[in-house]
C-alpha cells in the first residue's frame, strides 16, 4: 500500500469524520444539507479516490465514477469546494475546481458509455 501524505491523511480524516460525526465537520454557517444529503451518498473508498484525483494524482475507477454521477453534480461541486476552501488549500482553489469539473465530465462520459 502506498504511503499516504499528510494532506491525504487530512482528507481521509475530514471525509470519515464528516460522514459519521457531522457535528464535528460542519461549521454553523454551512448548510446542514451538505452533510445530511451529500457525504453519505458515496462510499468512503470512492470519496478517497475522488479526493486523490482532484487534490493529487490519483485515478477514479469506473465504479466510483458511477457513484459520483449518482451522487449528483451539486453534491460533488459543493463538497470539493468545501475542501478546496480550507486555509491550507485556498491558494490553489482554481486548479482544484478545474480538476473537479474535469473529473465530473470524465465520469459522466464513462457512465453514459456503460
Amino acid at each position: 500500500m502506498a504511503r499516504l501524505s499528510i494532506t491525504m491523511m487530512f482528507f481521509l480524516i475530514l471525509v470519515v469524520t464528516s460522514a459519521y460525526v457531522p457535528s464535528f465537520a460542519v461549521e454553523e454557517t454551512e448548510p446542514k444539507k451538505l452533510w445530511d444529503q451529500c457525504v453519505v451518498k458515496i462510499s468512503p473508498n470512492c470519496a478517497l479516490d475522488i479526493i486523490s484525483q482532484v487534490f493529487g494524482n490519483g485515478v477514479v475507477s469506473i465504479p466510483c465514477c458511477q457513484e459520483l454521477v449518482k451522487e449528483g453534480k451539486e453534491c460533488h461541486d459543493t463538497l470539493i469546494k468545501y475542501i478546496a476552501d480550507r486555509p491550507t488549500l485556498i491558494a490553489n482553489e482554481t486548479k482544484y475546481l478545474q480538476k473537479r469539473d474535469e473529473l465530473w465530465a470524465q465520469c459522466v462520459s464513462v457512465s453514459k458509455s456503460i
